[in-house]
């Protein structure tokens, strides 16, 4: 079992930055893509980018695409996301996820789960 805990989330105004930290403990060799997703009021959790842990490869939803970037550090068996020009539509509670699978996009696919942490964006 892998465990993941989310930290940095709060409350920004529109254009503004948040960066999230996702760090990971548990059975992590099994572990080939770390990901991240968010799900806003009323709404199915939806991806929002993924990162292969062994090459650092990415791949992002079009609406972060420009906007947000994903990175790891391996030696803290970490996984960031800077988030740059927010914007209201962006408020929800960001999960980190992690999957044996390689960069995919389904949420199903991922077996491991943090708690969340809240993102609000003020107009």
């Amino acid at each position: 079992q892998v465990q993941l805990v989310e930290s940095g989330g709060g409350l920004v105004q529109a254009g503004g930055s948040l960066r999230l930290s996702c760090a990971a403990s548990g059975r992590t060799f099994r572990v080939r893509t770390r990901g991240w997703f968010r799900q806003a009021p009323g709404k199915e959790r939806e991806f929002v980018a993924a990162i292969a842990w062994s090459d650092g490869s990415t791949y992002y939803a079009d609406s972060v695409k420009g906007r947000f970037t994903i990175s790891r550090d391996t030696a803290k068996n970490t996984v960031y996301l800077q988030m740059n020009l927010l914007k209201p539509e962006d408020t929800a509670v960001y999960y980190c996820a992690a999957t044996s699978a390689p960069i995919i996009t389904l949420t199903d696919r991922y077996d491991s789960w943090g708690q969340g942490t809240q993102v609000t964006v003020s107009s």
